[in-house]
């Protein structure tokens, strides 16, 4: 299976649609999506074509394909414009026999790591990009496709037969790295 995982979008329609366009023209799988879906959060500024009602049209018509963490930003109102569930904090995705723990990084992040075994840890949250092979795994960091800091771009990444590779928004990829054996 191929997997887009994306974090912080914060009601940026803009930005959500060329994720998906980019999820429909590499026929991904499945969109893990690491939090702060609708909300643009109290920290940021309005991100551009802030539009959580569009946001939430075009995931609901894609519900069966996605699988969501809850962000700091992400609230039970949310959850109702949404047919698919958004209110979990972390969730084990397990492919291949590859374990990969999917959390926002306000709960669980890379100094306060779960005791699961995992072969990459993904979060979000903090809007700066990271992907490095630690002691303990890969730790991937998807960055922000809104609201990115740091001098970042936006990025977002993929994850398809043990490897995991970072993207701009506009697709060019960043940085790939293969899960051990």
């Amino acid at each position: 299976m191929k997997y887009l995982i994306v974090s912080d979008i914060h009601g940026s329609l803009p930005a959500l649609e060329k994720v998906l366009a980019f999820y429909r023209e590499q026929q991904c799988d499945l969109l893990c999506i690491l939090g702060d879906i609708l909300n643009y959060g109290p920290r940021n500024g309005l991100p551009e074509g802030l539009d959580p009602k569009g946001i939430a049209e075009r995931l609901n018509a894609m519900a069966g394909e996605i699988v969501t963490i809850r962000g700091n930003c992400d609230s039970e109102v949310d959850q109702m414009l949404l047919d698919f569930p958004i209110l979990s904090d972390y969730t084990l995705v397990v492919d291949n026999g590859k374990r990969l723990f999917l959390t926002h990084g306000h709960i669980y992040n890379e100094e306060k790591r779960p005791k699961a075994v995992t072969d990459c840890f993904f979060y979000g949250h903090t809007h700066l990009w990271k992907l490095e092979r630690q002691a303990d795994g890969v730790v991937c960091n998807t960055g922000s496709v809104t609201f990115p800091k740091g001098g970042n771009v936006p990025t977002f990444a993929t994850y398809e037969n043990g490897t995991v590779t970072m993207y701009r928004l506009d697709g060019e990829p960043l940085a790939s790295l293969t899960l051990n054996k």
